[in-house]
C-alpha cells in the first residue's frame, strides 16, 4: 500500500514524525485482516509516497533479503530488494504527477 503524507487527512501526523503515515496505513491494514484465519502470516507493507516504510515491514523485507542473498549466493540481494521498492515508488509517483496535469485538448476538444 502507497499512501500520500501530503494528503489533507495525513498532513498532521506526517509534520510530528516521518514514517507516521506508513505507520497508520499499516495499523489500518493489519486491523482491517485481523479475522484472517491462523494459518496465515499476514505483514503489512506501508510505504510513503516520499519514501519511508513502515517499521514492520522494514525489518520483514530486510529479513526477505537475507533469506534470499543465502540462497542465491548474492549478498547484494537485500539491497536489490529495497531498490526494487524504490524504483516502483519513483514510477507511481511518475504516474500521479503525470496525472495531475490539466490537459487542455481533452478538457476542450481543441488543440493545444
Amino acid at each position: 500500500m502507497v499512501v500520500c503524507p501530503i494528503a489533507e487527512s495525513y498532513v498532521e501526523a506526517a509534520a510530528r514524525d516521518a514514517g507516521a503515515v506508513a505507520e497508520i496505513a499499516a495499523t489500518r491494514k493489519s486491523v482491517k485482516y485481523v479475522g484472517l484465519d491462523s494459518r496465515y502470516i499476514f505483514q503489512p507493507i506501508a510505504v510513503e509516497s516520499l519514501g519511508p516504510i513502515n517499521d514492520s515491514a522494514t525489518t520483514f523485507l530486510g529479513d526477505l533479503g537475507r533469506r534470499i542473498a543465502e540462497q542465491s549466493g548474492e549478498i547484494r540481494e537485500g539491497n536489490f530488494l529495497f531498490q526494487q521498492l524504490s524504483v516502483l515508488i519513483q514510477r507511481f509517483n511518475a504516474v500521479l504527477l503525470h496525472d495531475s496535469f490539466f490537459d487542455e485538448e481533452a478538457e476542450t476538444g481543441i488543440p493545444a
